[in-house]
This record gives structure tokens, C-alpha cells and sequence, in this order.
């Protein structure tokens, strides 16, 4: 397990996990947990990326405990500058950014606010808005969207201790069934952190955040999980015109929580994007499947 580490970034504390981060030399890969989860989700990754050379940071986003919930729901703008601000608190130029869920989203916002911070993109199971063609599937994946802003959304969410938290997971991931050990500290945090989680949603908007519109001049790297039953790879491919330092896409087994479905595959993925930052030149639509972690079944 990592030790918590604390940093003041954007006007709040943020409690973060880490790994290798003792040595400022190495190059910074910053990743940013989706919702319902926390930064115990890079708890395999992390140790990885970390024996290869890289220092990784993982905070807990704002408002999710032990990070200091903010005064006001947040905004896309919020995570981004949040992004920027830690990138500077943890003492580095540029970063790799890594970011699932909520995480991606933030991790677009950051490169729209400050594209000269980030040397590298990663976004896992979340296409970039600005491009994305919604289709009936995809909408019915985001009812959720609705669900959590309606009067009394905190309290349901809460019933049954947190009941929702494992409701969603299989929604969206229905080949995994995730460990006692994978709930508890998700369930812990959001016993603390619901009104702050749920303020995402409240402030959130379908419509792309102008700081999100220009086009992405990092390299950029998609996984996508071959069991998303929202989500599909040609969805993310139909981004592609939005990258314009490349873009590659790795199909992972798992759903939307992919990366801990299969975390061998997103290593192999994210090594190869994070050690060879130019892009491979590929014909228009190739997809590099990556088979390195077992379904779960």
C-alpha cells in the first residue's frame, strides 16, 4: 500500500497516493480516479509504472475525502485547474496525465487551460466530448447523469450502505465483481464524500466546456474496454480528428473499469505510450487490441 501524502494545489488540500515519489527526477505521470471509485484504483498500476522509472501521483479528486471538499459543485474548469495546479505542486514542468471517468474529463480540461503541462495523454473509457456522436446506447448509459441530480439522489445513494456503488460497477463493468477489498475504501470515502461526488453531476453539462474545444496537441492514448456495454471502440475511433500529435487506441478486456479488470493489459498499453511519447504512424482506423489481462469472468 502506499503512504497518503498531502499537497495544497488550486486553494484546497488534496490527499494523494504515490509511488516513487521521492525522486524528482523522474518523469511524473499524474492519475486522476473516476466516480464511484477513488485513488485506490491505480493501487496495481501505480507500483508498476513506478518500477519502470516514473513517479506516480494519485490524488483523491476534490471532494472526495481526504481531499478537502470545495464551497460550490465543481466544474469541468475546476478539475482542470485542479490538474495544472498539482502538476506545479508536485514540483514538475510537464506530466504524464492518466485519467478514467471523471478522471479523463479532467485531464481534457487541463490540456485545453494549459496544453504546455502535459507531455503525454492517457483518457480510459471516456472519448473526448468535443468530437464524440452520441448514440442511443451511449445515452442510455449516461441515465445516470439524470438519476443523481434529482431531489433526494444523496439519500438513495446512501441506502442500503452505499448499495449504489456496486449497482453502477456492475451496470457498467458486468464481467467483473469486484473484492471486498475494492469496495471498502470506495464505500469509506463516499460515506464522507457523497454531496461532493453527486456536485459533479449537479454542475455537469452535455455541451463541451470551451477550455475542452480545441484540438488535443499531445500524444494521446485511448483504452477503451472491450466489455463496455456503453461505450464501444468505434466511438472512440470517431474522435480520432480531434488529436492532432496522434492517436492510439488500446481495446482492453473489462468494461468501463478496465484498467482494473485487466491492469497487466493497461500497464503494456500505458508503458508503451509513456516510454515512446512521438506516435506510430498507423493507417487511419488500425486498433492496437490488447489481449495481456484475462476477462473476468
Amino acid at each position: 500500500m502506499s503512504e497518503l501524502h498531502f499537497v495544497e494545489a488550486n486553494g484546497l488540500k488534496f490527499g494523494l497516493l504515490g509511488w516513487g515519489l521521492e525522486d524528482r527526477s523522474r518523469p511524473l505521470v499524474l492519475a486522476l480516479h473516476g466516480f464511484p471509485d477513488t485513488a485506490h484504483t491505480w493501487s496495481e498500476i501505480g507500483p508498476e509504472l513506478a518500477e519502470k522509472g516514473f513517479r506516480v501521483a494519485a490524488p483523491f479528486l476534490r471532494g472526495y475525502a481526504p481531499t478537502e471538499a470545495p464551497q460550490r459543485d465543481t466544474t469541468f474548469e475546476d478539475l482542470g485547474k485542479d490538474v495544472i495546479a498539482l502538476v506545479e505542486a508536485l514540483g514538475a514542468e510537464r506530466a504524464h496525465l492518466v485519467g478514467h471517468d471523471w478522471g479523463a474529463e479532467a485531464v481534457y480540461a487541463a490540456i485545453g487551460i494549459a496544453p504546455e503541462r502535459v507531455q503525454t495523454l492517457t483518457a480510459i473509457a471516456i472519448p473526448h466530448r468535443a468530437r464524440v456522436r452520441f448514440t442511443w446506447k451511449m445515452i442510455w448509459g449516461l441515465r445516470h447523469f439524470i438519476g443523481l441530480t434529482l431531489p433526494g439522489a444523496e439519500a438513495r445513494f446512501a441506502r442500503n450502505d452505499l448499495a449504489a456503488v456496486e449497482m453502477l460497477m456492475e451496470r457498467w463493468s458486468p464481467r467483473w465483481r469486484p473484492s471486498e477489498g475494492d469496495l471498502a475504501p470506495i464505500k469509506e470515502c463516499l460515506r464522507q464524500s457523497t454531496h461532493a461526488a453527486l456536485g459533479y453531476y449537479r454542475a455537469a453539462s452535455l455541451r463541451t466546456p470551451a477550455i475542452m474545444k480545441a484540438p488535443i496537441t499531445a500524444p494521446m492514448l485511448y483504452i477503451a474496454g472491450l466489455d463496455d456495454p456503453a461505450v464501444t471502440v468505434a466511438d472512440f475511433e470517431r474522435t480520432r480528428a480531434h488529436f492532432q500529435a496522434g492517436l492510439e487506441i488500446a481495446a482492453i478486456p473489462g468494461g468501463h473499469f478496465c484498467h482494473r479488470e485487466a491492469p497487466e493489459a493497461c500497464v503494456e498499453a500505458l508503458l508503451r505510450h509513456l516510454e515512446s511519447p512521438q506516435p506510430t504512424k498507423k493507417e487511419k482506423g488500425e486498433v492496437a487490441v490488447q489481449t495481456g489481462g484475462p476477462r473476468s469472468s
